[in-house]
């Protein structure tokens, strides 16, 4: 059950894993800029792109994202975030460093989790009712996606997904069904940076919570004039974070 993979630009490798309801292809400025100096694999997750077939729960995701990616720095967004850190827990020997953008290591109450889930079975139930199109209209029109400009928005590239794709992957692998990995972030040992736009101000505080509870190898970096979609919405911005810290990871790495 391999995910379908594109690559680009050679050099240290590094792993996109897009948001829910995007694919591989929707990073816009940063994938060009990390293949300046590395290798670049974006991948399309379960239920999305050319992964559309595949049916996976996080777990097993995560292992298939390392198959499919190798060693590697992931960068994941959203979705792909708590998909980063499944490949850091099932499969840690992969992980050379990680990136984690507008994610969350799992809803820890019960009850919120399972009103989340709910939510998330509720959304497959209308993605299967009334079809992609009209799905994308509605996600994009949500106040966290305010701040995307027009060529960050891939409305086309997000039509490429099929409904059963899309409504498998919020059963599976939506927040509602992440069994929360807080307990187990301490064991991250490998080099971490968490970031969030400054004005997603929920997703502001589990970045810094989240690097506080992986410890010291964790940053926290906050994009300004960026909301959820900040690798998007400010992307020189974010490069300017994210280059040099990928930078100290690779020479600190080589020992030079």
């Amino acid at each position: 059950m391999t995910l379908h993979s594109e690559r680009e630009g050679s050099g240290p490798r590094v792993v996109l894993l897009h948001g829910f309801g995007q694919t591989g292809r929707c990073w816009g400025p940063v994938a060009p800029a990390l293949a300046r100096d590395h290798e670049v694999v974006r991948l399309d997750a379960p239920g999305h792109g050319g992964s559309s077939g595949r049916a996976a729960d996080l777990p097993t995701t995560g292992r298939l994202v390392a198959e499919a990616g190798g060693r590697a720095v992931y960068l994941g967004y959203s979705m792909g975030a708590r998909m980063a850190l499944h490949v850091a827990t099932e499969a840690p020997e992969a992980v050379r460093a990680l990136v984690l953008v507008g994610g969350t290591p799992g809803i820890e109450d019960p009850d919120e989790r399972a009103e989340r889930h709910a939510t998330d079975l509720a959304q497959a139930r209308r993605i299967r009712d009334e079809g992609v199109a009209a799905f994308v209209e509605r996600w994009l029109a949500m106040p966290m996606f305010a701040g995307l400009p027009p060529e960050g928005r891939f409305e086309e590239e997000r039509r490429r997904n099929s409904a059963e794709g899309l409504a498998t992957s919020l059963e599976l692998a939506g927040t509602g069904a992440q069994r929360p990995l807080w307990d187990v972030l301490p064991a991250v040992d490998v080099p971490v940076l968490v970031v969030a736009g400054a004005h997603d101000h929920r997703y502001a505080a589990i970045a810094r919570r989240t690097a506080a509870a992986i410890g010291a190898n964790a940053r926290s970096a906050l994009v300004e004039g960026a909301g959820h979609s900040a690798h998007l919405e400010q992307p020189d911005r974010f490069a300017a974070l994210l280059l040099p810290w990928l930078a100290e990871v690779n020479t600190a790495e080589h020992g030079a």
